[in-house]
């Protein structure tokens, strides 16, 4: 078996922090989010948006911008209401949620905007 690669993390450099499913990879472009986005949207799920202090990360409970977009299955529109919670909160990690009506989850979650490093 090969060596498994350790992230190295730590609560003191928040930069340094791993969170959600796809943060051990390099940000997002705004087309790999689109392509999120449609994913979440061609499987019925309803997207949702959270955001939270990168102090607070860790916690369970981060704010909800707005209310889940019930039924919503314009891709612009939802990418837009992303990109405004963005906007008014710019020192804020921001991330996209698909709500699976069925299993009565979460069926995806992922930072989509980090907060910058300090």
């Amino acid at each position: 078996m090969s060596e498994i690669q350790d992230y190295p993390s730590s609560l003191k450099d928040p930069a340094s922090r791993k969170f959600e499913t796809f943060s051990y990879l390099p940000p997002m472009n705004p087309d790999q989010v689109r392509k999120q986005v449609e994913y979440i949207v061609a499987r019925g799920w309803n997207p949702g948006i959270e955001h939270t202090e990168p102090e607070n990360a860790m916690d369970d409970y981060w704010y909800m911008w707005k209310l889940p977009m019930f039924g919503e299955t314009d891709v612009d529109a939802i990418i837009a209401e992303c990109e405004a919670c963005h906007r008014a909160h710019p020192n804020n990690h921001v991330r996209l949620l698909g709500f699976d009506n069925y299993a009565q989850s979460a069926g995806a979650s992922m930072v989509i905007f980090r907060a910058p490093a300090v």
